[in-house]
This record gives structure tokens, sequence and C-alpha cells, in this order.
């Protein structure tokens, strides 16, 4: 019998980061992937006010609101891979670690890996990002010291919840393999 969530803290935010970013991912990161007339007004709506607020240089470029979408298709690259791999992933790893299904462990690892990987650029994008001047060419983006604050609490949990997990993951692969070697030996 699956031992509950609540009894399992690390699981739990794993639970809760998967099932929120499925909103995330198909409310803002997956618009750009999509055809404008699937998506509800509300919703195309929604990126559009967020960019207006963080002059996000990846967001805003990759929807092409901002001046930049042209220098930014690794990010998109990126996107497609959030919405071919990572999309299914969270459903998988939130139903499996609903379960308490050990046999996650293994694609939790690869998925934390990967989006660690993926998101360092996106936060490097942010950190160098030019700040705000009055003497900004037109269409350059550039974003305040708020923004940068705003942005870097938004995508930091993104890389460090990921990086974790794939530390979290790697320690339990090897324990179940050390377990599973010494009950041979016996």
């Amino acid at each position: 019998m699956a031992r509950p969530l609540t009894s399992r803290p690390t699981d739990l935010v794993y639970f809760i980061y998967f099932v929120t970013h499925v909103v995330a991912s198909l409310i803002i990161d997956l618009q750009p992937m999509l055809p404008a007339a699937l998506v509800p007004t509300v919703i195309r709506n929604l990126p559009i006010s967020y960019v207006k607020m963080s002059n996000d240089p990846l967001i805003g470029g990759a929807m092409g609101i901002l001046d930049n979408k042209d220098q930014l298709v690794w990010f998109r690259t990126f996107l497609g891979l959030e919405m071919i791999f990572q999309l299914p992933l969270f459903i998988l790893g939130a139903r499996a670690l609903w379960k308490d299904s050990k046999s996650i462990y293994i694609w939790l690892l690869i998925y934390g890996a990967s989006t660690a990987t993926t998101t360092l650029p996106c936060l490097t994008t942010v950190i160098y990002t030019p700040p705000l001047s009055p003497n900004q060419p037109v269409g350059t983006v550039a974003i305040s010291g708020e923004q940068r604050l705003l942005l870097l609490a938004s995508y930091l949990p993104y890389f460090l919840l990921p990086l974790y997990m794939t530390w979290d993951m790697a320690s339990r692969i090897t324990k179940q393999i050390s377990s599973g070697q010494s009950k041979k030996k016996a």
C-alpha cells in the first residue's frame, strides 16, 4: 500500500511542483508553440500582461511581444522540449508520486538533470539582460532592477528544485541498487 504523500514531505513538494507546473506550462510557457486560434483570448492575454509587468526577455521574445524573437531559437527549442517531454512527465510524475511508485525515480532523475540544464541559460539571460537606461536604443530589450529581481524569483526555483531532484533521485536509485545487490549476495 502506498504511503500517503503527507508522510513523504519531499515527494509532496515534487507533487505540488508538477501539478502547478502543468498549469503554468499550458497557460504561459507553451503558448508560443501553439497556434493562436487554439488559445482562448483570456488565456492568450495572460502572458502579455505578464511581459508588460516583468519585461521577461524570454517569454516576451518567444511570443513576439519584445523585439528579440530572432535571438531566441534556443529558448523556443527548450519550449519544444517542455511540450513533448516535460509536460507529459509532470502528469506521469505527479501520478507516480501520488501512488508512491519508485519506478518513476529514473524519469525524475532525467527530468531534473534536463530541466536544471535548460533553465541555467534562462537564468543567465535574465542576469545579463541590460538594465533600463534613459539613452536606451529603440528595440533594445532591457529590464529594471525590480524586474530583474522578479524574474530571478520566478526562474530560480525552476532551476534549484530540479537540481535538487537530480541529486535526490540519484541518491534514491543508488540506495535501491545497493539494496538489491545486498539481497543478491545474501
